[in-house]
């Protein structure tokens, strides 16, 4: 007998890396942002990397493009789960995980709602290394791209804390 349900290859997914940002709150635009990409540097290149972004995303349940997925429902049976403590945003999918450090007001809102908006990019970009700064033009210029809105996945999640 064989079996014909493929799962995704994480390894072709190279660097996985979360990006933690908050709008301008003078505008209006306190909601903590989620962001995950891949670094696009997997052993096959970045075009399989952003193949299997979208099958991850496939394999898990979460819709490409504009549909928003509520996490907030039901956060214990959700497939991304994020846990914050201090600073420190962990990320949880189904065989992956990844961390950032969140700034303060990221925290102060998270903390406020209960919840951030997290968007999974299948475009890698590897212009944001870990653990580097990214200026919010460069940050503007790949979230706000209507191609990266287009080929992610969007959720709302609960914020869970450690107790």
């Amino acid at each position: 007998m064989t079996s014909t349900q493929a799962e995704t290859d994480r390894s072709h997914l190279g660097t996985l890396s979360v990006l933690a940002w908050i709008g301008d709150p003078a505008e209006g635009h306190d909601i903590p942002y989620l962001l995950a990409y891949t670094l696009g540097d997997g052993p096959r290149g970045r075009e399989a990397g952003e193949t299997a972004a979208r099958g991850l995303l496939e394999e898990i349940g979460l819709p490409i493009g504009d549909v928003v997925m509520d996490g907030t429902r039901n956060p214990a049976g959700f497939p991304v789960q994020i846990v914050l403590a201090d600073n420190q945003v962990a990320l949880t999918l189904p065989g992956l995980n990844a961390t950032c450090t969140a700034p303060d007001e990221w925290v102060a809102a998270a903390n406020e709602s209960g919840q951030a908006y997290f968007l999974f990019a299948t475009r890698a970009w590897p212009e944001a290394v870990p653990g580097q700064p990214v200026d919010p033009k460069t940050l503007q210029e790949f979230a706000g791209d209507e191609a990266v809105l287009t080929g992610s996945a969007h959720c709302v999640l609960a914020v869970r804390r450690l107790q």
